[in-house]
Formats: structure tokens, C-alpha cells, sequence
């Protein structure tokens, strides 16, 4: 069955508090599980709320500050110790090689990881699988820091008893699909559209440690999913853009501009007790906003109806 989901590790900025661990984010897509920014504690908080490290495919980090990369060198180690049997992903700035060689050696193990290193040096697509694409842009934190997109392709559903209809069956079907015709047998042209209702792609973005900056609005750009950083509240916005953050409103300002669905807003720091004032703030501005805890489980919104072709 089908899931798409996001579960919350960690929600804290720069230091753990008593209510939030470091960073750690969770995707579950389908048959695929993507965890962004493994902060130190992640692997107590997989066993926390019920994420196995054979259900990750892919790891990624957006930056080398600790609090987004000091929990991959526990998670290497735990990947090893259950052995987990595929090769796992593992998507970073190429400018931080020499951290992940140091916390891949961090400590003596049985080295037995399965880990396929994908550094990357500028912007564009990643990685490209039969149901999605992994793309990254440059953000604005005053370290190299990148965001990333995960982008499902648009696909057509063909009904079957219409095309059988029109006499398209078997390799026709097929041949529909990639050239968006077909020739019936009697010599007809059937349109894909004419026997097919397209499914539009569902998308993610996952935008960290910046300023608002061109990039962290395309990344978001018509998204279904936004999780974002939202460091400071706007009363300390300028504190905010010194330190290379965004402000709970900037962070909706964002989600609006980009057209996005569900906006998550997380990476709290630490001089803050209480979230309500970042919902109030984000809320008056993109109301679909939810302000993360460790632990939540937040859904992707139900699928939007295709426009027509």
C-alpha cells in the first residue's frame, strides 16, 4: 500500500532541549524511506517512533553544522549492525568529503555498511528513479548549504475497457504511453488522452538553514510537502538574517509565494519554550501550517485533481 508521510525525529535548532533532540526528518515514500539531516540522537529517536534503519534508502545532509550531520556516524554503525542488505545513498555537499570520512571512521565496528556516496558539487538533479527525481539548489546560510526536492512524475492511467474500445490492447498500450498515440487496426489514431486520465506527480521540498533567498522559493515551488526552517520568530528577524535563518512568517511568506500545500515548520531555537506564537505567525499568512514536534507524523495532503492535458 501506498504511503507518504513524514515523521518528525528532531525538531531542535543548534542544541537539544528537554522537548526537542537535533534534527531528523523521516519521509516515507512507498517503498522508499529518505532521512534528511541526522543530528546526533537520531538513532534513539528511529527507535523512539518506529523508523528502522533497513527502511532507509536514502540519507541526505544540507550542511556540515553538527546539528544536521553528527547523528551519520551512529546511523552507519547501526545500518552495520543489522545488517542491512542494500546499498544505502548517501547525498551530500561534495565540500563536506572529509566530515563524512571522519564519521564514517568515527569508532571501532564491524564494518559491514552498504553505503553508495553520492557528493554532489553545484545545483540540479541528482538522482533520478523510476518514481521520482532528487534535485538540490544553493541556499543562503553562510556555510555551502544546499535544499533539496523530491519530484514524483505526472503518469496517465489508461482505462483499459476504453482503449479496448478503440482496439488498443497489449504492446499498443505500451506504445501509447511513450508516444502518446497509437494506431488502432483500422487505422484510426487513438490520443493517450483520448483513453487515459493523467495523475499528477506529487512533490517534497526540505529547505534548511538559510535566509530567504530566489533558491528556497524554487525549491517549494507548487509543492504538496514543505518542511522549513523557521529559526526565530519575526521580532528577532534581524538576529535571524545575521545568523543566516528565516523567521516563522518569512518561512509562510515562502510557502505562499511558492504556492505550496502543507507547510512544516521546524529547527526551533532554543530560547523559545513555547510553538504557538510560530503557528499564530506562519498560520495568518499560509493556513495549511503545522509547527513540528518530535514524534509527529504529519500526512501529504490528498492528491490534487490533474488540470486537464
Amino acid at each position: 500500500m501506498s504511503v507518504r508521510e513524514l515523521v518528525v525525529l528532531g525538531t531542535a535548532s543548534q542544541v537539544p532541549t528537554r522537548r526537542r533532540n537535533h534534527n531528523g526528518y523521516f519521509l516515507r515514500w512507498d517503498g522508499d524511506g529518505l532521512l534528511f539531516d541526522p543530528g546526533e540522537g537520531t538513532q534513539r529517536q528511529m527507535i523512539h517512533y518506529g523508523v528502522t534503519a533497513t527502511s532507509i534508502s536514502d540519507l541526505l545532509i544540507t550542511h556540515f553544522h553538527g546539528d544536521h550531520c553528527l547523528g551519520f556516524a551512529s546511523l552507519v554503525q547501526r545500518i552495520s549492525l543489522d545488517e542491512v542488505p542494500h546499498a544505502v545513498r548517501v547525498h551530500y555537499p561534495a565540500s563536506g568529503q572529509r566530515f563524512i570520512d571522519r564519521m564514517r571512521k568515527a569508532s571501532i565496528f564491524r564494518d559491514v555498511a552498504k553505503l553508495d556516496t553520492m557528493p554532489f558539487e553545484g545545483e540540479g538533479t541528482l538522482l533520478e528513479t523510476s518514481d521520482w527525481s532528487l534535485s538540490a539548489r544553493r541556499l543562503d546560510h553562510g556555510v555551502e548549504c544546499f535544499g533539496y526536492r523530491l519530484q514524483e512524475p505526472d503518469r496517465w492511467n489508461v482505462d483499459a475497457v476504453a482503449a479496448k474500445t478503440r482496439g488498443i490492447t497489449g504492446p499498443a498500450i505500451r506504445t501509447l504511453k511513450e508516444t502518446g498515440t497509437a494506431t488502432a487496426p483500422d487505422g484510426s489514431l487513438v490520443r493517450l488522452d483520448e483513453v487515459a486520465e493523467r495523475r499528477e506527480g506529487q512533490s517534497f521540498a526540505f529547505v534548511m538553514d538559510t535566509r530567504r533567498c530566489a533558491n528556497a522559493v524554487e525549491l517549494a515551488r507548487g509543492v504538496d510537502l514543505l518542511v522549513i526552517e523557521s529559526t526565530y520568530l519575526h521580532s528577532h528577524a534581524d538576529e535571524a538574517h545575521k545568523n543566516g535563518h528565516l523567521t516563522a512568517r518569512e518561512a509562510a511568506e515562502i510557502a505562499r509565494e511558492a504556492g505550496v500545500r502543507r507547510l512544516v515548520l521546524t529547527h526551533i531555537s532554543q530560547r523559545y519554550r513555547e510553538t504557538e506564537p510560530f503557528l499564530e505567525e506562519a498560520a495568518a499568512i499560509h493556513p495549511d501550517c503545522v509547527v513540528a514536534e518530535d514524534g509527529d507524523v504529519v500526512p501529504f495532503p490528498p492528491r490534487r485533481e490533474a488540470a486537464p492535458a
